[in-house]
């Protein structure tokens, strides 16, 4: 019999007294996630809300700042092109991040699932902080370009900025509350946009900061000395600044407990998953077991979790079944349609920021002034509130309406600007391109994060995350490697004419519409538990006794080891306690 612990009170609930009791490792699970599941909103969920998505709003700052920064890049470091950065430099520092970020989506997903997420927690967070700076320092030398140099450190950063997606997503998943998951999923995915209004804000801040010395340069070419200095100052306090949050952070990721689902599951270690239940709620680093009791049990009752465990065998037997092996098509394949017109949407940000009269200027100072704005308008037009609306409405609405409704509008939007591209005006095009950008987010850019954090069993939850984030990323390199040069297809050399930007669009609805056929894969997880969802739980729809490790039993395990004669019950010892005190 489990030995009850002290502590606990009206605020701080002690869930594991509710179920020291029970002897039967499985029903003690069952039990503990039950309490997780069914936890009153509290501020301890709203914490792990926050600890995540300040790693997201870092990502997002840094991969939307490079696209405020190339154009400084080309000032300081190709004043000979009049100023202007080569295309190829400028794809592949953009290209870089989403190189390195496939990298870390599937090895930090990897590493989740095998040694924990507590202990890659706060890893990947170091890595762009480490990496970030060093960007902001680096500096050309004769024998090592700025380009190169940017490459390499923005591909370290990516790996950070990849393991930031599978982990935020799975510990913020496994600890959040049922009813009310989903929007704390998102309200984590939605500090993208809050990353994205910063960077655009602090390049604003830098900008008016340096006013005096851009306004004495006309064009790009003719700012040189002071106005050079200036500039190299500002891409570099823009990078820079993205360290600064993440350094926030950082305590408090490598203080949050391990989610007692990968205690349960794979650990399996039942002793200290109860613990860190309590350690979870009242805000404490872990929970701390009694070692002598929390040996006898993994000793006694290791082999009596029924859940498998994870190995590469019953990794590739679990997703060589077709019900299991599509949703794991659906999500990968839902995140790379999306990623191809997501970030190829972004081929249009000249257009429109001319059609809103923010671009150029009659010195540096109003050029940068103008991008600046511009962006922040294009931000907070669409973007933002599309997050927002995702955030109210998932839990009620479901994550699978949200991602069809958004694939199904999206495709239609993308054929209206590719097929009619010459007829539109600059206002109806700009209409559409913030619609395109709230459906969105209030759609499949919000719901591909979502939904792979919560349809996997826990043992390779981290994993088939990061496998389905990868998936996107490599959207996002096709849309910047093979359609950022097609639309300029056809032009004269030398121009920044895209006469083949309306045939790309036509081609993204394409995507958008293969979107609609991967999302009918995937199963709607809104309000079921994730043991539910992964086939653990008897008489549900999706019940699987090979996932569930029921496969071969007959008879049903007893809740609880039935007492010896003549031994004390809980009742008797009870009342003995209370003679005592």
């Amino acid at each position: 019999m489990a030995h009850r612990t002290a502590g606990g009170n009206a605020a701080f609930h002690n869930f594991h007294n509710d179920f020291a009791h029970v002897t039967d490792p499985n029903e003690r699970r069952r039990l503990a996630l039950a309490e997780i599941d069914k936890a009153p909103f509290g501020w301890y969920h709203i914490r792990a809300v926050v600890v995540a998505g300040i790693g997201f709003f870092t990502d997002a700052y840094d991969i939307f700042a490079i696209n405020l920064v190339t154009a400084m890049l080309g000032v300081v470091y190709w004043n000979d092109h009049k100023g202007k950065i080569a295309t190829s430099a400028d794809t592949a520092i953009k290209v870089a991040t989403s190189g390195g970020t496939v990298i870390g989506q599937v090895g930090f997903g990897w590493l989740a699932d095998v040694v924990g997420r507590k202990k890659m927690y706060g890893l990947e967070l170091m890595v762009i902080i480490f990496a970030t700076l060093a960007q902001a320092l680096s500096s050309a030398s004769p024998a090592m370009s700025i380009t190169g140099l940017i490459i390499f450190w923005r591909v370290i950063m990516g790996i950070g900025v990849g393991g930031d997606y599978p982990l935020s997503s799975i510990i913020t998943s496994e600890f959040a509350t049922t009813k009310w998951r989903g929007a704390m999923m998102g309200a984590v995915f939605a500090m993208q946009g809050i990353g994205q209004f910063a960077a655009a804000m602090m390049a604003l801040i830098v900008t008016a900061g340096f006013k005096g010395s851009l306004s004495v340069a006309p064009t790009a070419a003719d700012c040189t000395g002071l106005c050079a200095v200036s500039v190299d100052k500002m891409w570099r306090t823009i990078i820079g600044f993205g360290a600064v949050p993440g350094c926030i952070a950082l305590y408090y990721r490598l203080t949050i407990p391990e989610t007692p689902r990968y205690t349960f599951d794979v650990a399996r270690d039942v002793e200290k998953a109860g613990e860190d239940v309590k350690a979870y709620v009242k805000g404490k680093a872990e929970g701390h077991p009694d070692e002598i009791r929390r040996v006898q049990t993994l000793q006694g009752k290791n082999g009596q979790i029924d859940i498998p465990k994870a190995s590469w065998t019953d990794f590739w037997h679990h997703y060589s079944q077709w019900k299991h092996g599509k949703v794991l098509l659906g999500t990968a394949g839902s995140w790379f349609f999306l990623d191809v017109a997501f970030y190829g949407l972004g081929l249009n940000n000249s257009v429109i920021l001319t059609a809103i009269g923010y671009t150029g200027g009659k010195d540096m100072f109003e050029v940068f002034y103008n991008t600046a704005v511009g962006n922040l308008i294009i931000v907070c037009a669409g973007a933002i509130p599309g997050y927002w609306v995702t955030v109210a409405t998932v839990d009620t609405l479901g994550r699978k309406p949200i991602q069809l409704m958004g694939f199904i509008i999206l495709t239609i939007l993308f054929c209206i600007i590719g097929f009619a591209y010459h007829k539109l005006n600059t206002s109806a095009l700009l209409a559409l391109y913030v619609l395109c950008q709230f459906f969105f987010n209030f759609g499949p850019n919000a719901t591909t994060f979502i939904v792979p954090g919560e349809c996997f069993p826990t043992r390779y939850r981290s994993t088939s995350h990061g496998l389905s984030a990868a998936s996107g990323k490599l959207g996002a390199i096709v849309a910047q490697v093979v359609f950022g040069p097609l639309k300029g297809r056809g032009a004269t050399p030398g121009s920044s004419e895209s006469p083949w930007l309306n045939h790309v669009m036509e081609i993204f609805a394409l995507f958008m519409f293969c979107g609609i056929f991967t999302t009918l894969l995937i199963p709607e997880t809104k309000r079921k538990t994730l043991e539910e969802l992964a086939g653990e739980v008897p008489g549900t729809s999706n019940y699987d006794p090979v996932t569930a490790g029921h496969a071969g039993q007959t008879t049903a395990m007893p809740l609880e080891e039935p007492l010896p004669a003549g031994a004390p019950r809980d009742d008797d010892i009870s009342a003995a306690e209370k003679r005592v005190s």
